[in-house]
């Protein structure tokens, strides 16, 4: 599957940080260019919880966004 727009949604915002939240049938968003439909939105060091997985073994997972050209977003597990 592909990144839906409609499943990303803002849990907080405050100084210039979102926490994000996401909900996909997917296994593997932090795949190469998964978030770049997003990229308007997300800044460096954003935090997303991503329920992931819905259909299959569902599972959350925290990521932090590492980088954004303004067209691409990268993201990695936060640890």
């Amino acid at each position: 599957m592909a990144f839906k727009a409609s499943d990303l949604s803002v849990l907080a915002y405050a100084n210039n940080f979102t926490l994000w939240h996401y909900t996909t049938f997917d296994s593997a968003v932090s795949t190469a260019n998964y978030f770049d439909k997003a990229a308007d939105m997300m800044r460096v060091n954003d935090l997303v919880i991503a329920n992931i997985d819905t259909d299959g073994t569902p599972s959350t997972k925290f990521y932090i966004v590492t980088a954004n050209t303004g067209s691409s977003v990268s993201i990695s597990l936060y640890s």
